[in-house]
């Protein structure tokens, strides 16, 4: 897990928090912000996702790959 995934996670789930909190007072304007928020944190986290597997790649290209021959009697 890289940086952008944890911090999109907390600012989702911020969000979430801010947007309960926003209903119990009945704030629209707390709501939207706590929507806000969990849309960015989950932007962030698909950013963090695609770093993540594109060092996946980059470090599988540079795993050494093992071949295996066969002998013929």
């Amino acid at each position: 897990m890289n940086q952008d995934q944890v911090e999109g996670k907390l600012k989702e789930v911020g969000g979430k928090i801010q947007e309960g909190a926003g209903k119990l007072v009945d704030s629209k304007e707390q709501q939207a912000k706590g929507l806000a928020n969990q849309a960015e944190g989950k932007l962030q986290g698909s950013v963090g996702d695609a770093k993540e597997a594109v060092k996946d790649a980059v470090d599988d290209l540079h795993r050494p790959t093992t071949t295996t021959t066969t002998t013929r009697p």
